[in-house]
């Protein structure tokens, strides 16, 4: 009989944590602990919350009469270390003080590994992340820019494009390691990887809001504008980065980040968002158009993830642009915790081996 694994899933927003419970696959429990800025402001650092969020998750655990013995293992998101393989990694001692000190920056997704350690440590049992954003297999060609002293970086929707990618190629009846597949994660941020035989051979970096332009993302922009803007504007670099990224894309044109705002609105005949809406289609269309010169036009299929793929009018304009490249198969969602889940599943039934974060 198949062993029954029991993980507990947690996966730290800005002002929320997201626990889930799962028996192998089936989640069993799943909910969303929302914390408010008076809450969070006696925090100096992101670190320092472990405590406060740590124990609201006991306390729910507790409150749905589940004990933290029963768990065979926690998952959590994983944060902005340093460039990593694909993959779920054991942490270890050394990715605890890169989250802590925020090797690449802080992050509420930072605290992922460092409450599901403690948590881990406290029952004995292990503690893993799974594919974060900083996955880098990125071919070499890809990193050059214009500039030597700047190369492309990887940070992206590792979690969820790899997942999506991973369930296509079972519903394909094929191996990942075998396809080459362009991914779109339609969400707050955008990002297209081009899935060239199991590796993300070259995707936009999606949190500095590379590529095409988000709900909250500026996307890539024309140099010479950009940095008149930035020296004829009395701004920080702080404030100029929040312009970019977070007040930027359909932020900055519409007021909202909201699609079915968006949707609203182009329902009661405004033909403005109706024109930026459609152009951030056109610019993930363009984008995708690159991921298919990557591959060569050998494209298995393309796949649109991520909350914007529910939306049937915006995915119908992107399908218009590059249906002619392959087949498009539709994964709406983000699907990260059972993805999460998956990724500590893989280590403890033996059919995939931990990694060790160096």
């Amino acid at each position: 009989m198949e062993k029954a694994f029991r993980i507990l899933v947690i996966n730290p927003g800005s002002t929320s944590t997201k626990i889930a419970v799962f028996l192998n696959s089936d989640c069993i429990m799943e909910t969303t602990l929302r914390h408010s800025s008076e809450e969070l402001s006696c925090f100096s650092t992101i670190p320092d919350q472990l405590l406060f969020r740590k124990n609201l998750i006991i306390e729910t655990l507790n409150s749905n009469d589940i004990s933290l013995s029963s768990f065979d293992a926690i998952v959590g998101r994983g944060g902005l270390l340093k460039p990593m393989k694909s993959g779920t990694y054991l942490i270890n001692e050394k990715m605890l003080e890169d989250l802590k000190r925020g090797v690449q920056g802080q992050h509420a997704s930072n605290l992922a590994g460092i409450i599901a350690s403690s948590i881990g440590d406290e029952i004995h049992k292990p503690s893993f992340i799974v594919d974060p954003v900083v996955v880098d297999e990125l071919e070499d060609i890809a990193r050059i820019t214009g500039l030597p002293e700047i190369q492309r970086t990887s940070i992206f929707h590792a979690l969820n494009q790899k997942s999506v990618a991973k369930n296509v190629a079972k519903e394909l009846s094929k191996k990942y390691e075998d396809l080459n597949l362009i991914v779109a994660h339609l969400g707050g941020g955008i990002s297209i990887g081009a899935h060239k035989k199991g590796q993300v051979v070259d995707v936009n970096n999606a949190l500095d809001g590379d590529g095409p332009f988000s709900p909250e993302r500026a996307g890539s922009l024309p140099t010479d504008k950009l940095l008149r803007m930035c020296f004829q504007e009395d701004a920080s670099m702080d404030q100029i980065k929040k312009k970019l990224v977070g007040k930027g894309g359909l932020v900055a044109h519409l007021g909202t980040n909201d699609a079915k705002e968006v949707n609203k609105m182009i329902d009661s005949n405004n033909k403005e968002a109706e024109l930026i809406y459609k152009a951030m289609a056109y610019q993930i269309s363009k984008e995708i158009g690159s991921c298919a010169a990557v591959l060569k036009g050998s494209v298995d299929a393309i796949i649109l993830t991520g909350g914007i793929a529910y939306d049937s009018r915006f995915i119908d304009w992107i399908s218009a642009h590059v249906s002619f490249i392959s087949k498009i198969i539709v994964f709406p969602g983000e699907n990260e915790m059972s993805a999460l889940a998956e990724g500590a599943l893989r280590v403890l039934d033996g059919s995939e081996e931990g990694k060790e974060y160096v």
